[in-house]
């Protein structure tokens, strides 16, 4: 079984299997930390594919708080018309999907929606087989390092504190945090105190979600160089190929901080524009954001062609299975995966059976089960 690109081919293969029917729902998943005042749910929509062959098979799309009504309607009205009749094969109909989705846009609520389709016919096919999807595609390792995160940019110091300490106790040696206070001295005196329950063995991540322009980030970076951040992610607008590229070659000349980013683009094509040019070092694809499987193992195979870092963005119960399959080219950190404090669908009671995934300390390996493994209540 080979990753499947990006190509045109959308007729099924003589005697293949089709799509005989699709239906979706849309779940609300309360979240028990909110990640914002107006940020305490995220939306799911379940979705399940039944193939001309009797197959089955169960996928999802997501999105927190924003978008999840638009992207059902999508999945309902646009995608199922389309999709009923053609083939079943994972990736066979993505590109023509996509190309057919376009007049709505070529990546954000159509490729989300998408992968609502994508992750079904992956998991019918995986299950078809008797498998896991990554048994099916080929694991290349047996566990994948995980790193503590959460979205706690709102959280006092004090909190923030006890949080960090409880991914130390909890055994991670890496932790992601958020930065972007109004006043750098206030993430300076944040940071310092992460590093310091931290220690200068553990990694530490900065996430100033797309809060600074270039002057402001260029600033704060010179700032916050003091706790040794293994990566800033998403420090500018994610849209703003020209900043990124110029705060890049600003922080060579200094610091030298690499800059991640991904989870805000959408298509195999931004991932190349920002690793050709050099705006990123690591890359971070959300897999339901970028339309799916298929696409997200072509940006994979971009990122280790370009030689760049690739660590998927939330998701473990999806993206940590992925991550047991990509082949790391030498000299490049294997993929991690992020694990956010109480944010994992299982740990909300959002799914019909055992999680797919199990975290131990820092390290994440996959729960015996079929398909994808995820099925939501």
């Amino acid at each position: 079984m080979t990753s499947p690109l990006l190509s045109d081919a959308a007729a099924p293969a003589p005697g293949g299997a089709t799509i005989a029917a699709f239906v979706t729902r849309l779940v609300r998943v309360p979240l028990t930390r909110p990640w914002a005042a107006d940020v305490t749910s995220v939306g799911v929509i379940a979705t399940h594919v039944v193939r001309s062959d009797g197959a089955e098979g169960w996928g999802f799309s997501w999105t927190p708080q924003i978008g999840a009504e638009a992207v059902h309607a999508l999945l309902a009205n646009d995608i199922t018309a389309f999709a009923i009749g053609r083939s079943a094969e994972p990736g066979e109909i993505w590109r023509e999907l996509w190309q057919h989705l376009h007049e709505a846009g070529g990546g954000g609520i159509t490729t989300i929606a998408q992968a609502g389709l994508d992750l079904a016919l992956w998991d019918a096919a995986a299950r078809a087989d008797g498998r896991s999807v990554s048994q099916w595609l080929g694991r290349t390792r047996e566990s994948v390092r995980a790193y503590g995160s959460g979205v706690n940019l709102h959280y006092t110091q004090d909190e923030l504190v006890a949080q960090v300490q409880r991914w130390v106790d909890a055994g991670f040696d890496a932790v992601k945090v958020k930065v972007g206070k109004p006043d750098v001295a206030e993430d300076l005196e944040r940071m310092q105190a992460v590093r310091e329950v931290l220690g200068p063995d553990r990694a530490l991540m900065i996430d100033a979600n797309q809060r600074w322009d270039l002057d402001r980030a260029t600033r704060s970076l010179e700032v916050l160089a003091a706790v040794d951040p293994a990566w800033i992610e998403e420090p500018l607008r994610a849209d703003d190929l020209h900043g990124h590229i110029e705060l890049a070659a600003r922080l060579r000349a200094s610091s030298g901080i690499p800059i991640a980013v991904g989870e805000n683009l959408h298509n195999v094509y931004r991932f190349d524009d920002f690793l050709r040019t050099g705006a990123a070092q690591i890359v971070q694809p959300n897999v339901v954001r970028v339309g799916g499987i298929t696409p997200f193992l072509a940006i994979a195979a971009i990122a280790a062609e370009y030689g760049a870092a690739f660590h998927p963005h939330l998701l473990p119960e999806l993206s940590g299975q992925l991550a047991l399959t990509l082949r790391t080219p030498d000299g490049v950190a294997e993929p991690m995966a992020e694990d956010v404090e109480d944010a994992g669908f299982g740990t909300l009671g959002a799914l019909a059976d055992p999680s797919p995934v199990a975290i131990s300390g820092a390290a994440l390996t996959e729960v015996d089960h079929p398909g994808l493994g995820i099925r939501f209540t």
